[in-house]
């Protein structure tokens, strides 16, 4: 399409759309430069321009409305949040930056609500979401901490049921409306943790997102600090009058109806009390894993295909190992989901049941009611099953039942924290278990990390300096042809430059070689020979694969992977 036609196509649809709101047919009265993009098949930041063009407007790309200031304290962020519509300090004066600029409805009630005259400009609405959300943090924050009144905790302060940002307005008291504002803003970034840290300088607020820790605001004032963890304590059913050991708590809220459990741990510091609360949000979650698969995880293709085989054996065990947070659990339900044929009983035992498979008997522990690990697993081996998922192994007890589950004719996957595939032997041997028992049970261990990728929406090509390729254990031959890559930071990644995970692994497969030199306790450089040999491959190598086909960066490899 010409430029004249896509102008005169546009234009026939403002008129069109301008027509019906006069007529009473348009409750909205707009037409959005979304709504435009999707009649006009281009895409929004096209349309955009056009429009502009058009109106005679000014518009926004996604870098030049997020280095603009927002004026909250004259259009607050649930109202923008709501409205669509974000009202920033520009060169001139106020400028109201919307996706929708013939709306007369919000044009009409945005100019009797900001006194100053105003400014209008077009940006895409997901690009004005971006930049509520990231400018939003800090000011809400802000903004709750220093509120006038009474900033006591109410003791009669019910659990909301619902969180949205109207919820939040309505919040009577300070405190609550802080770790509400908190927990929202947390889920918006989709963050797996929220850390709250009482400092000398007063609660710091950070979030792990995409397995790394971004810091979001540090606000002033002990007295807030002990408040807060007041707060989250009250939520949890803690004790908050005892700050000398640690608390294990849970809470559960609701997002537009959808339950989302908090699982919150209480430690005392040398400056108060720092919380951790890990987001659990099994409903979404659960819609992710329809339909999950080995292959869309990111590991080797050959990986995935020795996985695949050790999922459909008979009988025995397959473990995988990793650090917290590194994707143990998907990668055992996409083992699962896989080779779950409706022809096995299929049992799980967990802390916590993190997503819900269809088909599959889920058993959650519960400790304080008597259920653990190696009692449930007692249980579960009299009901008839044919696979059993061990959420994680602990200590010496679970592992022996388990153990003996394999060697009896079940298969069992399960967990277990360790450094890779070669710690995990010193592991079991340290909870007592017979070394020869072990490895006539043990089908495979997988270690596996999560490693960033990428956002394709600002990936651009970038090659890293020849001292930090050869501090990665490089040679500058072997990467002149690599697609070396990094992000630059927009709305779509919050300005990381990343977006997304893969999981990285190496695979050890067990075969008799490698069990007599197991049990004749042959050393780890010994054992590493050996897997080698039998087609295993460094998690470090799966790692730099990425980096060499343009999906993550030199930078992020080192962090998640140590050098071979």
């Amino acid at each position: 399409m010409s430029t004249g036609e896509l102008m005169k196509q546009t234009r026939d649809l403002i008129r069109t759309a301008i027509s019906q709101r006069s007529n009473g047919q348009d409750g909205n009265g707009g037409l959005s430069v979304d709504a435009l993009a999707e009649k006009l098949k281009l895409s929004p930041a096209d349309v955009a321009i056009h429009l502009g063009e058009l109106l005679r407007y000014t518009v926004f790309t996604d870098d030049e409305l997020m280095a603009l200031e927002p004026a909250f304290d004259v259009f607050g962020p649930a109202d923008a949040a709501g409205r669509g519509c974000v009202v920033v300090h520009g060169r001139d004066g106020l400028v109201a930056v919307t996706a929708d600029p013939i709306d007369v409805t919000l044009r009409n009630w945005l100019e009797m609500r900001v006194h100053d005259p105003l400014i209008w400009a077009i940006c895409p609405h997901a690009d004005i979401t971006a930049y509520i959300a990231r400018h939003s943090q800090n000011t809400r924050a802000m903004d709750v901490a220093t509120t006038s009144g009474d900033a006591e905790e109410s003791d009669d302060e019910e659990h909301i049921e619902n969180l949205s940002l109207a919820s939040i307005s309505a919040d009577t008291s300070p405190v609550v409306k802080l770790v509400h504002s908190t927990v929202y803003d947390a889920l918006q970034a989709g963050a797996s943790d929220i850390h709250l840290e009482t400092r000398p300088g007063g609660l710091a607020v950070r979030y792990r997102v995409d397995g790394v820790l971004v810091h979001v605001a540090t606000l002033g004032g002990n007295d807030l600090c002990e408040q807060v963890i007041s707060r989250i304590k009250v939520m949890s059913e803690l004790d908050i009058a005892e700050r000398r050991v640690p608390q294990d708590g849970r809470f559960k809220l609701a997002l537009k109806g959808r339950p989302i459990d908090f699982r919150v741990s209480v430690i005392p510091s040398v400056h108060g009390e720092d919380a951790v609360l890990r987001i659990l949000d099994k409903q979404t979650l659960t819609d992710e894993m329809n339909g999950l698969r080995l292959d869309g995880l990111g590991f080797d293709p050959e990986v995935v295909l020795r996985l695949r085989r050790l999922a459909q054996l008979p009988y025995g065990m397959l473990l995988v190992t990793g650090p917290t947070g590194s994707g143990k659990t998907t990668t055992l339900y996409a083992a699962l989901t896989e080779s779950n044929t409706g022809h096995d009983k299929i049992v799980t035992i967990e802390d916590p049941v993190e997503y819900q498979l269809p088909g599959v008997l889920q058993i959650p522990v519960n400790e304080k009611k008597g259920l653990t690990f190696a009692r449930g697993l007692r249980s579960i081996l009299r009901h008839d099953p044919d696979k059993i998922m061990v959420g994680e192994i602990r200590d010496s007890e679970t592992a022996q039942i388990a153990i003996q589950s394999a060697l009896t004719g079940h298969l069992v996957f399960t967990t277990v924290h360790a450094n890779n595939v070669f710690d995990v032997l010193g592991r079991f041997s340290h909870m007592g278990v017979d070394a020869y028992a072990f490895v006539s049970a043990l089908n495979g261990i997988l270690a596996q990390r999560l490693v960033r990728v990428l956002c394709e929406h600002c990936a651009a090509p970038a090659r890293p300096d020849d001292d930090a390729i050869l501090d990665s254990g490089l040679t500058l031959e072997e990467v002149q042809s690599w697609k070396f890559r990094a992000g630059k930071g927009c709305s779509h990644c919050r300005g990381t430059g990343y977006k997304g995970r893969y999981a990285v692994g190496e695979l050890l497969v067990l075969n008799d070689e490698l069990r007599e030199a197991i049990v004749a306790r042959a050393p780890a450089r010994k054992l590493k020979e050996l897997a080698m040999k039998h087609g295993s491959r460094l998690i470090r190598n799966a790692a730099l694969d990425l980096v060499k086909n343009g999906m993550t960066t030199l930078l992020e490899a080192n962090r998640v992977t140590a050098l071979a």
